[in-house]
């Protein structure tokens, strides 16, 4: 080859100074490591496709690659049956019950303050005592209304002197006047000078009686019947009418509760009020977890907050255990009417999803079925049921995660008195490491939907 030849001039600018057989050596050599890690690659796949395979089949679930007929296809056939818990559809009667947020407020709240001023000079009270209406609570100096009493009086005493004089000269002048000794003018003034008498007298009148007023009040006593709070102010101290609190006084038997409910249930309500009935009301705690106190509703606001949509209303409780305090927070449920002879199930068991509302029905022993419902009232843990079943179905409660419409299933756990009643799951369904039918309920939002 003529050493000109283009050929050769390129390749010995790309490998200058490396010889033929060297370059062909390690381009072999880079295709075996190549070679190298794509079969380890491929192995490792294999191991862990295998393993996923093996740890499957562990767990009772069947393999991907098994027929529907046997071996080797995949299918649901040879499904392992998924352990259920159930309860059974019962007939009850179900509350309606509205709720609302409220407030603890007592019926009467007074802020005891002085009429008159002058030196607090005893207290009568214990803070934190229950006092009547008309119980002593404190003290003002009485002597300078005391002294001003007097002086009035005395002046009273005067000006009824002079009016007593001023009477019997009119009657002298009247007897003269009959006898033409005396002018009519001179008896026109001295009845006049009676009339200002008296005026004189009435005025010292309302000055005694203004004294003694004062006097009384100086003795200050509770205005209703309650609990007796801190003490505003010492003995002692200068107390300025109206101005200086000394206690406050709330009534606690009864009390009431002011609560809202949103203006669509203001119908249903005032149809209730309107009939008659008592509607009772419930208090339970911050945490909706314990009933506190049982009333009954007075009354319903006159009108709707149009900022929230809401209206007030207030329910009384007699409040003997003084479970309620004032201003206590509390949830209020009031029940409006009583649905009778429902068909109740626990509401773990009502799924949502493409079919609507829904629940897994058991078809005999081993299988379930989606059974699409319609759901009335609830209180919670029971659901009313308008649709769809008949007292004495049975219904999963627990374990519906992985279910299907013709599912197998195994239950573990039959339907209890306490599963019936309030939806709670059987103990062996506890005990089997399955999630209660209230987590299930929580749950169901995230349901796959039946196919």
């Amino acid at each position: 080859m003529n050493e000109s030849s283009p050929i050769r001039t390129e390749t010995a600018r790309e490998y200058p100074g490396v010889p033929a057989p060297a370059r062909t050596r390690r381009r072999s050599r880079l295709i075996r490591w190549l070679l190298v890690l794509l079969v380890l690659g491929g192995a490792g796949a294999v191991a862990h496709r295998w393993y996923d395979k093996s740890r499957t089949e562990t767990a009772g679930e069947p393999s991907a690659t098994r027929g529907k007929g046997g071996p080797g296809r995949g299918g649901r056939g040879h499904d392992q049956p998924q352990a259920v818990g159930i309860a059974a559809v019962t007939k009850g009667d179900m509350p309606v019950v509205l709720q609302g947020l409220g407030t603890v407020t007592p019926l009467a709240t007074v802020t005891v303050r002085s009429q008159i001023s002058g030196y607090l000079t005893e207290i009568g009270y214990r803070e934190g005592q229950m006092v009547k209406k008309g119980d002593f609570l404190a003290q003002i100096d009485p002597r300078p209304y005391e002294a001003l009493l007097a002086q009035y009086q005395g002046q009273l005493a005067r000006d009824q002197a002079l009016l007593q004089n001023a009477k019997l000269d009119l009657a002298r002048f009247q007897r003269l006047s009959q006898q033409d000794s005396i002018s009519k003018q001179n008896v026109d003034t001295q009845a006049a000078l009676v009339k200002q008498n008296e005026g004189t007298v009435a005025a010292d009148q309302a000055l005694v009686d203004q004294q003694k007023l004062n006097i009384a009040y100086t003795r200050i006593i509770s205005p209703v019947d309650g609990r007796v709070g801190l003490r505003q102010v010492d003995q002692g101290n200068y107390i300025t009418a109206g101005n200086t609190a000394i206690v406050v006084v709330t009534q606690l038997h009864p009390i009431s509760v002011v609560f809202t409910l949103p203006e669509d249930d203001v119908a249903r309500v005032m149809r209730r009020v309107r009939s008659g009935a008592k509607l009772a009301v419930r208090a339970y705690d911050r945490g909706d977890a314990h009933e506190v106190a049982t009333g009954t509703l007075d009354t319903v606001d006159n009108q709707i907050d149009t900022t929230t949509g809401t209206v007030k209303l207030r329910a009384l409780f007699q409040n003997d255990d003084e479970a309620l305090f004032p201003n206590q927070f509390v949830n209020a449920k009031l029940t409006v009417d009583t649905v009778r002879d429902a068909a109740i199930v626990p509401t773990g068991a009502i799924l949502r999803g493409t079919p609507g509302t829904y629940v897994y029905l058991m078809e005999g022993d081993d299988k379930v079925v989606v059974r699409p419902i319609k759901t009335g009232e609830t209180d919670g843990p029971r659901t009313v049921v308008t649709e769809g079943l008949s007292v004495g179905d049975r219904v999963v409660v627990d374990g519906t995660d992985r279910l299907r419409d013709g599912a197998g299933v195994r239950i573990t756990g039959g339907p209890a008195s306490g599963t019936e009643a309030d939806g709670k799951a059987p103990a062996s369904a506890a005990a089997a490491g399955e999630a209660p039918p209230a987590e299930s309920g929580r749950r169901q939002r995230r349901q796959r939907p039946a196919p």
